[in-house]
């Protein structure tokens, strides 16, 4: 089969949304095309390479070295098909935009860090990023309203519709001022009544994640004395008082590396949970957004490469 007399913009499309699903059935619909219409684009496309692009595993598929290599080029030439689209039907204006929800615990250091990134390898996109509650963001996200959202991982109410792939794991963490009492008890689990307590309000994600703790040691009635995640707040309540704090390690990394803010010592694998990025089902294939993701891939394997 003749490349240049075969290949099809659909051969690339179909290529780059399975790719991205690692399922036939997921880009189908995504798509909205027959899965039998997928699976034949495939192999045509690998048929026209001579080469296989994907390796079966479980029900689904998986990228191959080769598929690596052809998704790189493949990305970047629809990313020059879009640019020249833009030229022709925005008036002095070529930059596409793409619109990110950031939860807390990705918005001091995993997304500043992959935006610069982004920003210098794609300068003609302009990134438009919001912060807010988890509710709102994915409602936005289901609605079109965000083309990608970063942080925790929803939960199942939250994240109907939605794709979520992990990039690590974090946990949640107590924090206190350095000089809080809290600091030299053995068992400090025994005392966490005993102080004014701030909580994630119960909208944010970590919140069923910090319930569940409390009810393991003891405290299934605890209510805080203050609700937030938001850092500017919770961190000066906490420096101006004995209030401890649960919140994701992520929000608080930099009081943490300062010593601004001790985390207290507790021993509970249910204060982790993964932190990536959410794509809702429905979502077109975006070049923009894949680019974004494998850069929020590369920021996250870097940044746990620096703490570890």
């Amino acid at each position: 089969m003749y490349w240049d007399l075969h290949l099809r913009l659909r051969h690339v499309r179909v290529f780059l949304e399975v790719a991205r699903a690692e399922s036939v059935s997921v880009a189908s619909t995504r798509l909205n095309v027959t899965q039998p219409a997928v699976s034949r684009s495939l192999k045509e496309l690998e048929d026209m390479l001579d080469t296989r692009l994907f390796d079966r595993v479980g029900r689904g598929l998986r990228l191959n070295e080769a598929g690596r290599v052809f998704q790189s080029h493949a990305s970047a030439s629809m990313l020059e098909l879009m640019r020249g689209r833009d030229r022709l039907t925005k008036t002095g204006d070529v930059m596409s935009q793409l619109k990110v929800g950031v939860l807390p615990t990705a918005a001091t250091e995993l997304v500043p860090r992959a935006a610069l990134t982004f920003r210098a390898e794609m300068p003609q996109v302009r990134l438009h990023i919001l912060t807010g509650p988890n509710w709102l963001l994915f409602n936005q996200l289901r609605d079109g309203q965000l083309d990608i959202v970063v942080g925790r991982m929803p939960e199942s109410s939250t994240g109907a519709g939605v794709n979520f792939q992990q990039l690590y794991i974090e946990d949640v963490v107590l924090v206190c001022r350095p000089d809080h009492p809290i600091l030299g008890i053995e068992n400090p689990e025994s005392a966490v009544s005993s102080y004014p307590l701030v909580l994630p309000p119960s909208g944010a994600v970590i919140s069923q994640t910090v319930e569940r703790y409390l009810a393991s040691i003891g405290l299934p009635e605890m209510r805080g004395d203050i609700e937030t995640v938001a850092l500017p707040v919770g961190r000066k309540i906490v420096a101006m008082s004995d209030a401890i704090w649960f919140i994701s390690r992520g929000v608080v990394a930099d009081e943490l590396a300062a010593c601004s803010l001790v985390a207290v010592a507790l021993a509970s694998p249910l204060l982790s949970g993964p932190v990536g990025v959410s794509v809702s089902r429905s979502a077109p294939v975006s070049v923009e957004r894949s680019s974004l993701e494998s850069v929020l891939q590369d920021t996250a394997r870097a940044m746990r490469e620096r703490h570890y």
